[in-house]
């Protein structure tokens, strides 16, 4: 019988602070090829000034190394960042789950609530509906990580900000090729090449992933394609080309087990998996152009243009008798959007009062237009087919947003960070789809926010840092969330508000010149307008907006080398969201008119009270080992929290070598996952109406790998 894990969290949180008190009492030598190491000198561009790096800035920062060891996905690369919860949920037509203290965790399609970025381009539409998929990380130097009140300053739906930074082409000829196999017929293969000088640098890179999947019906296959060219312009400036691609064929889709299927078969697919053969393609394709200038007496601009297309066709388990009602839209979503902005900003650096002091102010737009088709899934007799139109809308975004921000070292010691937007955003539906019982649905809605955030900085020594933010954020609903409406009605749901934020942290960081470097941030975030999902059921998610809710605690991290050979990696993240208002939810199925009240104080599903990692590296001469062990805490899986996924732990292994071939070297590596073979739910789909809310994770997997450097 199938055995879920569960954890004593009490001893955990002790073991985590004995260790990093074990580091403090350590000495230590210098870090190195930490995967998540906050870099010294990488400026960092999420406070958007160039001269601030991590440690000045009153924000929390992660700074995630890619350029020595390439991270099998996204969710490995993110594992040891604290506050934020990466789920992969072996479910190829759906994007990993990125959360970041609580927000975002209720995405049931692609990533919300957070602002993701590529290379300075938004990889979050004006919506507020974002995507990893393009994230290349054989081309990728790092990914920052963004936390906190300062988040803000990147507008709407800035719960936190995830950008990946891919390397810049420098130097002689640079070539990378690697290959890798795994369990579950997983292989992949990329290649990457880069080099330039001072006129030119470039940076190319293509990877191909193909996996017959964990769980049943769960085969998939992913192209990637990121190019990066940089022209020096000039006295000092440079021009950037990005052009991404990113290509997945009828990704198979398992759906989501009730407890009692996950329990007695967790690689299992659902019966109406197969009976309308679920599955999604995408296709995207982005060009982005960004030109620095500098000019005399310290002042720079900056000009940032990009434009891109993303299809989607997605096959859904809606059953024939519901696609009945005439205002049903059907269950096959096709969707084409082409979108495009740009970012002008002006930056000056010098003094004010004999102090130092750097400014910048920029303007922004950005705009969608949505193709959003419906289509039965069957033709007769035959299911998982496209049949009749059912749905036929042209839906735009439009933001425009203007901010300015100035960090100023306004005594010794003491420095602030400050800033404000001003974000207005509008959606037009123009429904072409009108039918006798299907009434014309256009509509249109209008938000607007200012979102002021400031921080303020001491320094009482050298290596230690102390600090205090606070502001205010806001989180407009998507078109996916305006998308369906709660009661079961044709069109957008346009009577939803957006949620508004008012965020506040108090955090520490210290660093010494042998390596070792440590965090902590308690945090509190207070929402009104909460978005929560009103129903999820065959693939369609329904919100409303219900009340007050709160996300506070803490994170601590860690970086501790103990010796020569060997360094420890922790982070710890405590966080408890909550509803604070009563609202009233649907139990029943097919119920539109919600009757049953959750109580104040319920906890939001799909956050994890407690979560856990640590990574144990050891390198001498050509060898290198590792240790990962990973734990996350229980989760409610619907708004009543009566039912739960249960908390888990994972250890995860990994062996490497390399070798010189002239001015070639080889690197060989292998790597364990879930080493101890624990069942376990690795996501959930929060309030799914069939109550298949669970995701299991795979049990025992391997893969090995061989890479090839040449002209390092």
């Amino acid at each position: 019988m199938v055995r879920f894990i569960f954890l004593a969290w009490a001893p955990a949180r002790l073991l985590g602070a004995g260790l990093i008190g074990a580091g403090l009492l350590a000495a230590p030598a210098r870090a190195q090829n930490d995967p998540a190491t906050p870099l010294q000198g990488i400026i960092v561009l999420s406070t958007s000034l160039r001269s601030v790096d991590h440690f000045e800035a009153p924000a929390s920062i992660s700074v995630v190394s890619l350029d020595d060891e390439v991270p099998a996905s996204v969710s490995a690369a993110l594992a040891g960042v604290p506050g934020l919860l990466a789920r992969e949920r072996q479910n190829p037509a759906q994007d990993t789950q990125l959360s970041i203290r609580g927000f975002g965790a209720r995405s049931t399609f692609g990533v919300r609530g957070l602002r993701l970025y590529a290379d300075g381009i938004p990889a979050t539409m004006p919506d507020g509906q974002g995507q990893i998929s393009h994230f290349n990380l054989l081309a990728g130097d790092r990914i920052e990580v963004l936390r906190g009140p300062f988040s803000a300053l990147y507008g709407n739906s800035s719960g936190g900000v995830v950008q990946i930074v891919s390397a810049d082409g420098e130097g002689p000829l640079q070539l990378r090729a690697q290959a890798s196999a795994g369990r579950y017929g997983s292989t992949a293969s990329g290649v990457s090449a880069r080099g330039g000088n001072e006129r030119i640098g470039y940076s190319v890179a293509a990877s191909v992933t193909d996996s017959d999947g964990y769980r049943d019906h769960s085969a998939s296959r992913r192209e990637s394609f990121n190019a990066k060219l940089r022209i020096a312009m000039g006295s000092d400036g440079t021009l950037s080309l990005v052009a991404n691609r990113f290509h997945a064929p009828d990704a198979q889709d398992p759906l989501g087990l009730t407890r009692a299927e996950a329990l007695a078969d967790p690689r299992q697919a659902t019966t109406v998996a197969h009976q309308f053969d679920t599955r999604k393609s995408a296709t995207q394709n982005q060009l982005g152009a960004i030109l620095e200038q500098p000019f005399g007496g310290g002042h720079t601009l900056r000009a940032m243009a990009y434009a891109g297309e993303r299809s989607i066709e997605q096959f859904l388990a809606l059953p024939v008798a519901v696609q009945a009602n005439p205002l049903n839209s059907g269950g096959v979503v096709d969707l084409h959007s082409n979108y495009g902005g740009g970012d002008l900003r002006w930056s000056w650096r010098g003094e004010l009062a004999a102090r130092a002091f750097e400014v910048s102010a920029g303007l922004g737009a950005d705009m969608q237009r949505q193709q959003r088709r419906g289509f039965e899934n069957f033709v007769a007799g035959t299911l998982g087919v496209r049949g009749a139109l059912r749905r036929d809308e042209r839906n735009t975004a439009r933001n425009s947003d203007v901010y300015a921000q100035a960090f100023w070292e306004f005594a010794p010691r003491w420095s602030l960070l400050a800033g404000a937007r001003r974000s207005e955003i509008r959606y037009v539906s123009d429904d072409r789809y009108v039918v006798a019982g299907n009434p014309d649905d256009s509509g249109s809605a209008d938000y607007a926010q200012t979102t002021p955030v400031a921080g303020l900085m001491f320094a009482p020594r050298e290596d230690w840092r102390v600090y205090l933010s606070a502001g205010r954020g806001f989180e407009t609903p998507t078109f996916n969330e305006l998308g369906y409406r709660a009661d079961g009605a044709a069109g957008l749901a346009l009577d939803l508000r957006p949620a508004r934020s008012r965020n506040v942290e108090v955090g520490a960081k210290w660093r010494n010149e042998r390596g070792v470097a440590l965090e902590a941030a308690l945090f509190r975030a207070d929402t009104d307008d909460e978005l929560a999902v009103a129903r999820n059921v065959g693939g369609r998610s329904s919100f409303r907006n219900v009340g007050r809710a709160r996300r506070e605690g803490v994170e601590v991290a860690g970086i501790l080398p103990l010796g020569a050979a060997w360094q420890i990696d922790l982070a710890y993240t405590h966080l408890r969201a909550a509803f604070r208002d009563t609202f009233p939810i649907c139990v029943a199925a097919g119920c539109t008119s919600p009757n049953t009240p959750v109580p104040a104080g319920t906890r939001i599903p799909g956050v994890p009270r407690d979560q856990f990692a640590s990574r144990l590296q050891w390198r001498r001469g050509d060898w290198s080992a590792g240790a990962q062990a990973v734990a996350v805490g229980a989760v409610t899986v619907n708004d009543s929290g009566s039912q739960h996924a249960p908390g888990y732990g994972l250890l995860n292994l990994d062996l490497g070598r390399h070798w010189a071939v002239g001015k070639s070297r080889l690197h060989s590596f292998a790597r364990v996952d879930n080493a101890f073979d624990r069942r376990y739910v690795g996501s959930v789909i929060v309030n799914e109406g069939n109550s298949r809310f669970y995701e299991p994770g795979p049990d025992r997997t391997w893969s090995i790998g061989l890479r090839w450097d040449h002209g390092e």
